[in-house]
């Protein structure tokens, strides 16, 4: 399959590189020397998110950041492997491929759903770092509705040229930033604008959606043996910090610390505080 091309203005550019699997031609951006720190962004997003991240972390570690199977500028393999288990399955295959072994995976939002299922999978069991992680499944009618309409608009080809036109409006853009308690600046906004703009970044994240289930990674929350560290925003509007904190006491090694007045994007809005807080944690501060 082509390598995707990256805009001329996409962070870390210099950075990137494609990697071919037996399942995906990925998108990865790598840097830094020390412990290896592994960074998954969340539903919707990309490396970009990470684009102040990655220079703090790099003064002291490897940083490898990946674009998630059908996110950004890795090219999906087959349209069947976009649910939590399988993605981390094929994250930790490119990891063994290339030698990655992590002392630490960071994971925003749904990212830190797949760190939480990928740490088992990597030897030396890593730390993990869940920012505003998104640990509760969508209840009721819900749970069973919104998996259905995101595979029926991601199985239609119509459909999905129509959800790229309604989220790439500007007004759609600041609305759906807006909606996550998060402040970015007008850079932030306009790399998630193009982002939404590329049909293969929509599709990929409504097959996502559409094959995204939690049920077994919290069933197996009590046995996993990685020491874990939520950080959580006050403002997320996205995520309700309060299933960190359930999520946690159901784990042997969990803790939970809240950032105020932050929001769902917290690593956007305040890079400094979080990388900080990462490096501690992996002893590196």
């Amino acid at each position: 399959m082509p390598p995707a091309v990256l805009p001329p203005d996409w962070p870390h550019s210099d950075l990137s590189r494609q990697i071919e699997t037996r399942a995906h031609l990925w998108h990865v951006q790598e840097t830094g020397r020390g412990p290896t720190v592994l960074l998954l962004h969340g539903a919707g997003g990309s490396t970009h998110s990470w684009r102040d991240l990655i220079p703090l972390l790099a003064q002291k570690c490897r940083v490898v950041a990946v674009d998630l199977p059908g996110h950004g500028f890795t090219r999906l393999g087959t349209r069947h492997r976009s649910g939590l288990g399988t993605m981390a399955e094929d994250i930790a295959t490119l990891c063994a491929q290339e030698g990655w072994e992590p002392a630490c995976i960071v994971g925003h939002s749904a990212g830190a759903a797949i760190a939480l299922r990928l740490a088992p999978l990597l030897p030396g069991n890593p730390r993990i770092v869940g920012i505003n992680p998104a640990l509760s499944p969508f209840r009721g009618l819900a749970g069973f509705m919104f998996p259905v309409f995101a595979r029926v608009i991601a199985m239609t080809p119509m459909m999905v040229d129509v959800a790229v036109r309604a989220a790439a409006s500007p007004g759609r853009v600041v609305s759906l930033i807006g909606g996550t308690g998060s402040e970015l600046s007008a850079k932030g906004m306009d790399l998630y604008a193009q982002l939404f703009r590329r049909r293969d970044h929509v599709d990929g994240t409504l097959l996502m959606m559409s094959q995204w289930k939690l049920d077994g990674l919290l069933a197996d929350l009590p046995q996993l043996r990685s020491p874990c560290l939520f950080l959580t925003g006050s403002n997320d509007r996205t995520v309700p910090p309060v299933t960190a904190v359930e999520a946690a006491d159901r784990m042997p090694d969990a803790r939970v610390e809240s950032f105020e007045g932050l929001g769902h994007l917290m690593h956007e809005e305040a890079p400094d505080k979080v990388a900080r807080r990462i490096l501690d944690w992996i002893g590196q501060g």
